[in-house]
């Protein structure tokens, strides 16, 4: 592609952070189009760009990012459409769903010009377009959907339409269930009259064990050494609200372990 415009429909975070990352890169902003006026225009004036109306944002773009939760994808790539111009490429950015999710889009406009993107990253706060390179996404569409994620330090690959699902789901393990098990680490430590900022280091060095070796090789603890009267401890010291989310997490220690141990595994019944 040649001019390197863009278009945003959805100033939210992820659309926010892939914007402001092409836009850095050499990028010129044609338009942002949301139903949040006041983040779309703020997010305008950063990249120097007016605010448009959905049906006029594509105008003079080559590439519109569409940047909406997944049940408004087709609806509002559908009102893109009129101001498209022709060989401009539309892009999704959801992760839980694959070009499938344009919908009837796929019939009034080809395929090769359609792509989804999903940034494997947390982009939560106001830096997510510094947290882009280096980390991975998936796309799917035509190659320049991977070029472009390339373009601005992504690492594309793709997952097979049929295993989105699971793709996505170890997507949301790996960081909204790690966000709520360091909920639970909060609520321990305050019962515990411990401070939350003392498991810090513990955690960021498990996780790059954990990246290092591997999730079987950085497992310690008392249910991979087989340690049956601390988990019992444990047990017996949580409070009943925290048992379930403890007991199934030991019981996936266990398993990853490869600890066949009858005394542990009654103990980890509850």
């Amino acid at each position: 592609m040649s001019q390197r415009t863009l278009a945003l429909v959805g100033p939210g975070r992820a659309g926010t952070a892939i914007t402001l990352a092409l836009a850095a890169r050499g990028w010129r902003v044609v338009g942002v189009a949301g139903r949040d006026e006041a983040r779309a225009a703020a997010l305008a004036a950063r990249v120097d760009a007016p605010v448009r109306s959905i049906g006029e944002v594509a105008r003079d773009a080559e590439v519109v990012v569409v940047a909406t939760p997944d049940s408004v994808i087709e609806a509002a790539t559908l009102a893109v459409i009129p101001a498209l111009g022709e060989g401009a490429l539309v892009v999704h950015l959801s992760g839980a769903r694959g070009i499938e999710a344009f919908g009837a889009v796929r019939e009034v406009v080809d395929e090769a010009r359609l792509g989804a993107l999903h940034p494997l990253q947390t982009l939560s706060g106001d830096d997510g377009a510094a947290r882009l390179p280096g980390a991975y996404a998936a796309v799917e569409g035509p190659p320049f959907v991977a070029e472009l994620a390339r373009e601005i330090g992504l690492v594309p690959f793709r997952v097979e339409p049929e295993r989105r699902a699971l793709y996505h789901a170890a997507a949301a393990i790996a960081s909204n269930h790690l966000v709520a098990l360091a909920g639970q680490v909060e609520r321990l430590a305050a019962a515990a009259e411990v401070p939350f900022a003392a498991f810090g280091p513990l955690m960021r060095t498990t996780l790059d064990a954990v990246a290092g070796l591997g999730p079987a090789a950085a497992l310690t603890g008392p249910v991979a050494r087989g340690d049956v009267a601390t988990v019992a401890a444990h047990l017996a010291a949580l409070a009943p609200a925290e048992r379930d989310a403890y007991l199934t997490l030991a019981r996936e220690a266990q398993r990853l372990a490869g600890r066949d141990d009858p005394a542990l595994t009654e103990v980890l019944r509850g």
